[in-house]
């Protein structure tokens, strides 16, 4: 497996173009689509979000453990790894056999579930929001077709992002994805500019992911590698549903939790807050989770790197990888927030934007915040190296505490916008800010 500055360079690039498309086609969309198909169009939006919450924490399960195999363990545990001494250790072909075909049998189960909601419940839910809309119902329904059936498949295929993860294939994972966001950008401006409205961004969608998976199928299943599988006799799939469903369950509750927590803060600040306090404190959040998202690019980039090297017990790569990830991190930070802080509000009124950002007051602290929980989020992944979820209750706990604090802090306090940078950030900064890094650093001191 290898990973180098060339991985690093196509993550960052994917990562931008990530964030840029929404921005990029927002003008678009707004400028081309009815307000109540703007409407419509939030909701399919928030269908697609809610679709990989359905993962349940067994993608970045399934990539580890692919990391495990390609660097040659021969069983998988429950918790815990196999230390390999033989850095040229051979690949088990059949236990990754049987490791595809759990992860095939596991998303063909999930991409059914998601399709039967949708086809149902979905449609239902959709039929009584048509009920007082005024736009053209066919062209909604249409799109709405698109959309199961697209979002169906890409669930059902899941497994090839865990596969190009684990096998350390980052800088093509990443150029697949930039290729895949290029298509569906160009493709969706297209057809919007053709006034094809929702058709046209659910059918840009839907080529891009159609590509995307064409292009993983063919970096993945090389003739040598489809050779390698062909003869061999797969391992049971009891023996990889088993060990991994314990910690993948343990990681999609915390996700989940942490995706609900998330947005707490202006569920229940709407309650007491005014829309237009909502509106800067969303837009200042947005601007630091993409910080946030770019500080930890280098640490996910080389994440199944760092697997590798904990089944060799390399400490001292697994040192040098997790120092300098941190440090890159505060450099980001540093760097960006200096930049949030100096050049904000000027930004704002550059592209003449009706809601301004929070106070810089407020916004030091969302920085600090920030920091904070990337922090701890790159030492706990460092301990999901070591196949362990130990934060998988204190992560539910901070959530109730989150949600507790923000009632406390709006109901029988004058802190107003402040409630929703204090609540979270507090609740995290009691344990889980402090208690992973040094776990993280008491582990790697105890092993060099």
């Amino acid at each position: 497996m290898e990973i180098n500055r060339k991985d690093v360079i196509w993550n960052y690039v994917a990562t931008f173009l990530k964030i840029g498309v929404g921005v990029l086609l927002l003008p678009f969309i707004l400028r081309m689509f009815p307000q109540e198909t703007i409407a419509i169009w939030t909701v399919f939006s928030t269908i697609i979000a809610l679709t990989s919450l359905l993962d349940f924490g067994f993608n970045p399960s399934f990539a580890r453990n692919v990391s495990y195999v390609v660097s040659g363990v021969k069983e998988l545990k429950t918790t815990g790894y196999q230390i390999v001494e033989n850095r040229d250790a051979n690949i088990d072909y059949g236990l990754f056999k049987g490791l595809i075909n759990a992860m095939r049998w596991f998303y063909a189960r999930m991409a059914l579930i998601l399709f039967i909601l949708l086809a149902t419940a979905g449609t239902y839910y959709l039929y009584m929001l048509l009920r007082t809309y005024s736009g053209n119902k066919q062209e909604v329904y249409i799109a709405w077709i698109i959309l199961v059936f697209i979002n169906s498949y890409s669930l059902y295929t899941y497994y090839y992002d865990s596969l190009l993860q684990g096998k350390g294939l980052i800088k093509r994972a990443k150029q697949i994805e930039f290729t895949g966001n290029i298509i569906y950008l160009c493709v969706a401006i297209v057809l919007i500019i053709l006034r094809f409205n929702l058709i046209a961004v659910v059918s840009a969608q839907a080529l891009s992911i159609l590509i995307r998976r064409v292009l993983s199928y063919y970096t993945i299943y090389t003739p040598d590698f489809k050779q390698a599988l062909k003869n061999i006799t797969a391992h049971a799939k009891k023996e990889f549903i088993k060990p991994i469903l314990p910690n993948a369950v343990k990681l999609g509750l915390t996700g989940l939790g942490s995706f609900l927590v998330t947005r707490s803060s202006v569920l229940i600040g709407s309650l007491y807050l005014s829309l237009d306090d909502i509106a800067s404190y969303g837009i200042t959040i947005q601007i630091i989770a993409i910080i946030s998202s770019v500080a930890g690019v280098y640490f996910a980039t080389y994440q199944p790197k760092i697997a590798q090297y904990r089944i060799q017990n390399n400490i001292l790569a697994i040192k040098k990888l997790y120092l300098r990830s941190c440090g890159l991190m505060l450099l980001t930070f540093m760097v960006c927030g200096l930049a949030l802080l100096f050049f904000g509000d000027w930004a704002m009124e550059v592209i003449k934007s009706k809601t301004p950002l929070l106070p810089n007051t407020i916004i030091v602290f969302a920085l600090i915040f920030a920091l904070l929980n990337n922090n701890h989020a790159i030492a706990g992944g460092m301990i999901l190296t070591k196949n362990e979820v130990p934060f998988f209750y204190p992560e539910i706990i901070s959530g109730i505490a989150t949600i507790i604090l923000l009632f406390v802090f709006l109901q029988f306090t004058n802190f107003n916008i402040w409630s929703l940078v204090l609540a979270p950030g507090l609740a995290y900064a009691a344990y889980q800010n402090w208690k992973w890094p040094v776990v993280v650093f008491k582990d790697l001191k105890n092993k060099v």
